[in-house]
């Protein structure tokens, strides 16, 4: 680890790209196989390959702890090499101290994140982390901390790996990047470079892949400027979401990648209807069902057999996203919230089917390709049961035994997943109706998709479009908490929140919010800020930068204030945002954007 740590403050000294790569694939090519297929997952900022589910369990607050413990140092000392840092990895690699015999290989280090992740309890994990840290140097403590917490900030991203790793093996860039969004596993991807072998790389089901974007316009105009034929859908108010089918297994993940099907077991058995392997992008909605609902026909190059509106219509409607709410981070979820929240699956895209990626086929040819399959999700289900019984549904997944019995609820279909409408738009004047349709339907607004293009995955170009009319909203960071006033002076109310510099690699301060959030919301943030708190001053707490949020203001000014150089008028929490990571939250550039915007 120690020659590890070494390249990595190299990394960290640099802003410049090429010799960050440089360094790395050096280092990597200098390594045994296996050595490098660790480093590179190291380097990635995890202890583990991306698709894995394991976790640690090891937060911010516990490895706080051992740091004071280990380096004798008082709460006020560390607090102090806090600020300074505003890092603890940086601060365990200054102080903790040098004992003789000291080291700890990049293997042995791997095998001891294994050993952690499997422990069962906090004493257990507490024990093993302790003695990884004894026996390592203080700069390998700084990364070892540093790769736990997931916050490497060495201003290396998961891309220059992969740069770095076709450097290195002297293998075409655009292989290594495929390979690994495949994959899920930039170590894997590493052994089939040192090999030779990544045109092998073959998708990995019920691993997440990245989600195509969207990029924000303001304008009907605007939305048909970048390509000449377009496919409109609706801009739905729930969570995106990833289905993987494979033989009647069923796995739902968030924009985050986290699994999520505990959440919404209503939606597996409509979904296993699928009569091959396939993943679905889609959106998962609060779903107000219409007692004769009906999949809609697509319309990617016709028109629909009846008028859009009245075809949308008959599927029944959104609810709000808060009504949805209650249904996310549940482990269990209820019969009654079952009931009083059911769900739909609206499928907009799919990216494999039947054994064949579909990623590189333009949106014409995935379209139908959806709408073939969801025809047959149609036969297969009403071949044995009628839509609107309510016969005992066995889910799929994790437990076979789960039975969710709906008796008597003649308007909550059994068949959840349905085709996102499509429509067709070659003016202003017909986006312009089209949005205004949405809006009535209770949706944000349209979302329009040239029809030529490519599955994007983790990409925002202009081939996917987003346009909403609101005030405008930043996905930010909560960076600190306060403890509130009045009725609030016992929980964690305001925020402190921050986007980011790209130029940097870091979080940037831009504003801070007490408004928005309900009193249940405040609670259950309160108590993992406590358990997430990286420094306690008291009054106010700096904690790990891990949650995002939703804010609208009403203008935004230059300001000095805050280390972003602006400052947000009148803030308000719009929502917690789970469904998205830190990684995903706005930039400065987002942030100038706007504020040019406002003065046109």
């Amino acid at each position: 680890m120690q020659r590890f740590a070494e390249v990595s403050e190299a990394i960290a000294a640099t802003t410049k790209k090429l010799q960050k790569i440089a360094i790395l694939a050096d280092y990597l090519a200098s390594r045994n196989r296996d050595e490098a297929t660790v480093s590179a997952i190291f380097l990635s900022g995890r202890p583990f390959a991306a698709w894995e589910e394991t976790t640690l369990q090891v937060g911010g607050t516990l490895l706080w702890r051992l740091v004071a413990e280990l380096s004798g140092k008082t709460e006020s000392d560390l607090t102090a090499a806090y600020r300074r840092t505003g890092d603890l990895g940086a601060v365990a690699g200054q102080v903790l101290p040098e004992r003789p015999g000291q080291g700890v290989g990049v293997l042995e280090a791997y095998k001891t994140f294994r050993e952690i992740a499997t422990a069962r309890g906090p004493t257990a994990k507490t024990a093993l982390v302790r003695d990884l840290l004894l026996r390592a140097t203080p700069l390998e403590a700084k990364y070892i901390i540093k790769i736990m917490s997931g916050d490497l900030r060495i201003g290396l991203k998961e891309s220059l790996v992969e740069e770095a790793i076709a450097k290195a093996y002297a293998a075409p860039l655009a292989q290594v990047q495929r390979a690994n969004m495949l994959l899920g596993d930039i170590g894997e991807t590493l052994r089939l470079a040192v090999q030779g072998k990544l045109a092998k790389a073959k998708l990995r089901m019920f691993h997440p892949i990245g989600f195509m974007l969207a990029s924000p316009i303001d304008s009907p105009e605007q939305g048909l400027s970048y390509f000449a034929e377009a496919a409109v859908e609706d801009k739905y108010d729930g969570i995106r979401a990833q289905a993987h089918v494979s033989n009647g297994e069923v796995k739902l993940f968030s924009r985050t990648r986290d699994e999520i099907t505990e959440s919404f077991p209503d939606l597996p058995h409509s979904l296993s209807q699928i009569p091959y392997d396939a993943i679905l992008d889609g959106e998962i909605v609060a779903w107000e069902f219409a007692p004769d609902a009906a999949q809609p026909q697509a319309v990617v190059d016709g028109s629909f057999s009846a008028p859009a509106e009245h075809q949308a219509e008959k599927l029944g409607h959104a609810r709000p996203f808060s009504i949805l709410q209650q249904r996310l981070g549940r482990k269990k979820v209820g019969k009654q919230l079952l009931l009083q929240v059911p769900v739909a699956f609206l499928a907009f895209d799919v990216l494999y089917a039947s054994g064949e990626l579909l990623i590189d086929r333009p949106l014409r040819e995935r379209a139908r390709i959806l709408d073939d399959l969801m025809k047959a999700i149609q036969v297969r289900d009403m071949s044995s049961l009628d839509a609107c019984s309510r016969p005992a549904l066995q889910t799929t997944g994790r437990d076979p035994q789960t039975k969710l019995t709906f008796a008597s609820e003649p308007h909550i279909p059994l068949i959840r997943v349905i085709r996102a409408p499509v429509f067709r738009a070659a003016t202003a004047a017909e986006l312009d109706e089209l949005f205004a349709a949405a809006q009535a339907r209770g949706n944000e607004g349209l979302m329009i998709k040239d029809l030529d293009s490519a599955y994007l995955p983790g990409k925002r170009g202009k081939s996917w479009l987003k346009m909403k009319r609101e005030l405008a909203t930043l996905d930010v960071v909560v960076t600190a908490v306060e403890y509130g006033h009045g009725k609030r002076v016992g929980v964690l109310s305001d925020y402190t929140f921050a986007v980011w510099d790209t130029d940097e690699g870091k979080l940037v301060n831009i504003g801070k919010a007490y408004s928005g959030l309900t009193d249940a919301e405040i609670a259950e943030m309160t108590q993992w800020f406590l358990e997430h708190t990286i420094e306690d001053q008291g009054f106010r707490r700096t904690v790990e930068p891990k949650i995002v949020l939703e804010v609208a203001f009403n203008n935004m000014m230059k300001s000095d204030r805050h280390e972003s150089g602006y400052a947000l008028r009148f803030p308000r929490i719009v929502r917690l945002r789970p469904d998205k990571s830190a990684e995903d939250a706005d930039t400065i550039e987002r942030v100038r954007e706007i504020y040019e915007r406002q003065g046109k």
